[in-house]
């Protein structure tokens, strides 16, 4: 007969005469050590001028200390990804266990047939190379975590589109951004996370804090995906794919701003990679 031992998952034969433990496969612990190894994410980054010794406007990929520090801490080794040209996206993905999409500029208005009605720091060329990387992702099911423009690069690769400003002098939940940065970081508010959602499953549905670094947010939201948390006045704050075939998460908010309150979003991330790291996922592209 087959048993286990109390507090153990290991099983046991017994005969007559022995009491001997059946060959099993590595601890969870372990295995989640092994698999890992090698983890790499590709971040892309935002580019700007800003000041150097070369001169005040030093052309710069730039990302913030706090992205790199989240998706170190989940187990990942962070590789920054340049602006690409879209015919690179394969290649850069065939590199990776997962992708994040940072956030940045405002995507340009015309990406998605709109006119400019107060987009700033835009890039036809980010817009471009972003949304490649996210449309080869979604085709080979990659793990990806979109953040801040993240977000809305995710909604008009597939077909949505942008308010261009939700800010105003007489909203609570949307005040314009503030000059002063301790004043910008200090901007919260709630938003209510759907229950039968997989953001859900990560951070716990029902109302949550979180911070409002954007003044763009999504106005038509692209088939195939849900809105997963929204503000009480009705503004996306999350969306994900209604169909269950790729682990994408999308927050308008910055979790690698919140520290441990958001860990729970890279950690997911890195679990997703892992899974797929272990079964060597060979399933047909999706469009």
């Amino acid at each position: 007969m087959t048993r286990t031992v109390a507090g153990s998952l290991h099983p046991f034969r017994e005969g007559p005469n022995d009491r001997r433990q059946l060959p099993s496969p590595p601890c969870e612990r372990q295995r989640e050590a092994e698999a890992s190894v090698g983890l790499r994410a590709a971040m892309t980054t935002w580019h700007r001028p800003l000041p150097t010794f070369l001169g005040e406007h030093t052309p710069l990929y730039t990302l913030g200390e706090e992205y790199v520090t989240s998706v170190a801490g989940a187990g990942f080794v962070p590789l920054l990804v340049p602006h690409i040209a879209p015919s690179q996206a394969d290649t850069v993905l065939d590199a990776v266990d997962a992708l994040v999409v940072v956030g940045g500029g405002d995507v340009a208005p015309a990406t998605y047939g709109a006119v400019d009605a107060g987009s700033k720091d835009t890039s036809v060329v980010a817009d471009a190379s972003e949304m490649a990387l996210l449309r080869a992702a979604r085709a080979r099911r990659l793990p990806t975590l979109a953040i801040c423009r993240g977000l809305q690069v995710v909604n008009v690769a597939f077909g949505g589109t942008l308010c261009q400003d939700v800010t105003s002098a007489d909203s609570e939940l949307h005040p314009p951004i503030p000059s002063d940065p301790d004043a910008v970081l200090a901007l919260h508010h709630p938003v209510e996370i759907e229950a039968d959602s997989r953001l859900a499953e990560v951070l716990g549905a029902g109302t949550r804090e979180v911070n409002n670094i954007h003044h763009q947010a999504v106005g038509l939201l692209a088939d195939g995906f849900r809105c997963v948390a929204a503000t009480a006045d009705g503004v996306v704050e999350a969306i994900e794919p209604v169909v269950d075939d790729w682990p994408l998460l999308a927050v308008q908010w910055h979790p690698e701003k919140r520290g441990a309150e958001d860990a729970a979003l890279f950690a997911w991330l890195a679990d997703q990679a892992r899974q797929r790291a272990r079964t060597a996922d060979r399933s047909p592209a999706i469009g």
